[in-house]
């Protein structure tokens, strides 16, 4: 067995963030594929906020809004910066005044691995900061993707990166204090500006010690990492077994002091092999959910896509015929459930509509984060589960209803069924 951690949110009491943990409830919005900063995003967002709020969403997990070197806004440059391709910061206050109005929670999307430099220093890299905030120099870049080395027998000048290397661009060095001290005065900044929620990007690339002093810093209410590995696959295809796998974002959100939660790789890649006929794969050994909800469900966030695995990037894509089974699972079970905004606004009035119906249900039937799960079914073509003894379903073209005259079914569509009691 994994590191549990049943009910063990104490160190995050008494602060926003230990609320909205204990609290379970969050529903969560991506709002934003590959492709949305060729169309006044911020402007566009802003016209579906009622709708949005009336769909029971929580927070909305906005792209990156600073200046940054490729208009998606992963490879930041001044931070400072929030005219991006996606609007002007104008545009974007408007934003996030409106979902504060409609009690909707703004999610910035935190890319602090790196940082493109904007002119070259030591080794001809562009590796310094001048002319913007934050005017860092070679001295902010880890010395593995081009800041300054350690020389043999003189003070060391540069530190390996605390985690994987986005390579291609200066990794930011967060071992050194002056850095951190920079990085946490502007979350803070992002933090007043309307931003409430923190989504840190590429969450490999380092300690997640430093994502825990950034969360104390600026105190979001709500934090999720990015965490993302390969699963473990054989020739055959994906293993049974992923709990190696999902070990490594528990381990993560451990070290984080428990204050943020992960999005859950794991049930998404074995979801999205379980829906081809292979349902047997959402029951580990021990009858529990396969992935981190299995483990520490009020950690684990839940999603079916988002705009690496789909979108136009496409590299892990759930299948397109099965997203409402997807989606079945997610809004009932135990976790923080994400729906994907393609998914949402343009796969069609009707899947918008089903996913509208599942949310109702999970808020009016309680489920929440820690939900208790009993699963009855798990066969190649057919998947059946009771989730907080108030709501019973299934997904699979295999044939089943649950016993018993107190179930009526409330939700049905391509490939599952919802009751409640």
């Amino acid at each position: 067995m994994g590191h549990l951690n049943n009910g063990s949110d104490e160190s995050a009491q008494g602060s926003d963030v230990g609320q909205v943990l204990r609290n379970g409830r969050e529903i969560l919005l991506q709002g934003f594929n590959w492709e949305s900063h060729k169309h006044d995003w911020w402007r566009n967002l802003e016209k579906k906020v009622p709708d949005i709020a009336k769909s029971g969403f929580t927070s909305v997990w906005l792209p990156p809004s600073s200046q940054s070197f490729s208009p998606e806004g992963y490879l930041p440059q001044n931070l400072y910066s929030l005219n991006s391709s996606y609007g002007s910061e104008h545009q974007l206050k408007i934003l996030l005044q409106k979902l504060n109005e409609h009690k909707v929670r703004a999610m910035a999307d935190i890319v602090i691995n790196h940082r493109v430099g904007t002119t070259q220093g030591h080794g001809g890299m562009y590796n310094r900061y001048d002319g913007v905030p934050l005017p860092w120099n070679e001295h902010a870049v880890t010395s593995c993707t081009g800041g300054l080395r350690k020389i043999s027998g003189h003070v060391p000048e540069g530190n390996q990166s605390s985690g994987a290397n986005f390579h291609g661009v200066p990794n930011i060095d967060h071992s050194q204090n002056f850095v951190r001290n920079d990085l946490i005065g502007w979350l803070k900044w992002l933090h007043n500006f309307g931003f409430q929620d923190f989504r840190f990007d590429f969450a490999r690339g380092y300690s997640a010690k430093y994502v825990k002093e950034y969360i104390e810093g600026a105190r979001p209410i709500f934090s999720v990492g990015e965490y993302w590995d390969p699963c473990n696959y054989n020739n055959n295809g994906l293993d049974y077994n992923q709990d190696s796998h999902r070990q490594q974002i528990i381990n993560w959100i451990d070290g984080t002091g428990q204050l943020s939660a992960a999005f859950d790789f794991t049930s998404k890649g074995i979801l999205q092999e379980a829906v081809k006929g292979q349902f047997w794969r959402l029951r580990d050994r021990q009858g529990k959910p396969p992935g981190v909800m299995g483990w520490w469900p009020s950690r684990s966030v839940t999603f079916v896509d988002n705009h690496d695995t789909g979108s136009t990037q496409a590299h892990w894509p759930f299948p397109k015929n099965h997203l409402m089974e997807g989606y079945a699972y997610i809004l009932t079970h135990p976790g923080i459930p994400t729906v994907f905004y393609d998914h949402f606004y343009d796969s069609g009035n009707s899947i918008h509509d089903e996913i509208v119906k599942l949310i109702v249900i999970r808020k009016e039937q309680g489920i929440h984060s820690r939900s208790s799960i009993k699963i009855l079914e798990a066969k190649p073509n057919l998947y059946s589960a009771i989730i907080g003894d108030k709501v019973c379903m299934k997904i699979g073209d295999g044939s089943w209803c649950p016993g018993g005259r107190e179930w009526t079914l409330t939700a049905s569509g391509h490939r599952y069924a919802i009751w409640k009691k």
